[in-house]
């Protein structure tokens, strides 16, 4: 059995990133899993490798994942690191402005300048995850929007880009997802069936956009549950 190449998984350590990172070695990659506190131990997979990184402070990207972008065997790029805040946005302090900006906006399109050269050796493909706030406005979601909306358009233009090449760049915009990005938030996912998503939805999708045949390309998918429902804490 002969391994594939290697994906990079950004937000590797817990929800839609560990999802997506499992089903990855189940089809065979050999995959880097970055996060801040990311060990051997949360995956324990023989093509698994943790890459400790804090992604919200640009400066130490570079640096840190040295190892990782002159590695020329780079396939994939999936960008799911990311954190929320919804309150007015004058409560917002600009710590946090500067963070979210830094990991769900800047940090991806970092790691797409540094990994470019390998994906386009290889017709590789990004994926990045965004979420729903990225196609509609919310109250409370200015500052996230923002950050969800410009990776969104950020990959949207860079497939246009790079059409030539042969790598691939697919928007994932996912509604509620039952995961730990709700546990700081005054509301979650609804108990009600139908009312969520769930991590391994979006690895469904991601599996999907690898299997395809060569030659398609989905730029743009959004997965919603059917119903509505929110939870208030």
């Amino acid at each position: 059995m002969i391994t594939k190449a290697v994906a990079i998984v950004t937000g590797a350590r817990s929800g839609i990133g560990k999802a997506i990172t499992l089903r990855l070695l189940a089809m065979e990659y050999r995959v880097i899993g970055i996060s801040r506190t990311i060990t051997a131990n949360d995956i324990n997979h023989t093509n698994f490798s943790p890459l400790q990184c804090d992604l919200s402070k640009s400066d130490e990207i570079a640096k840190k994942c040295e190892r990782v972008t002159k590695n020329s065997e780079i396939k994939l790029l999936i960008n799911a690191a990311g954190f929320g805040r919804f309150e007015p946005h004058e409560e917002l302090n600009v710590l946090t402005i500067q963070r979210m900006t830094a990991l769900n906006l800047t940090a991806p399109m970092i790691l797409t300048n540094l990994l470019l050269r390998s994906l386009k050796k290889n017709e590789g493909t990004i994926i990045n995850i965004t979420s729903i706030e990225a196609v509609r406005s919310s109250k409370f979601s200015a500052l996230y929007s923002a950050t969800k909306a410009g990776l969104r358009a950020f990959g949207l233009s860079l497939f246009e880009e790079l059409r030539k090449s042969g790598v691939n760049i697919v928007t994932l915009n996912p509604d509620m997802t039952d995961t730990d990005f709700f546990n700081a938030l005054r509301f979650g996912v609804s108990d009600k069936e139908g009312t969520y998503l769930l991590s391994e939805d979006l690895a469904d999708a991601v599996e999907q956009i690898l299997t395809m045949r060569i030659g398609v390309s989905v730029t743009e998918m959004t997965i919603r549950p059917q119903h509505f429902g929110i939870r208030k804490k």
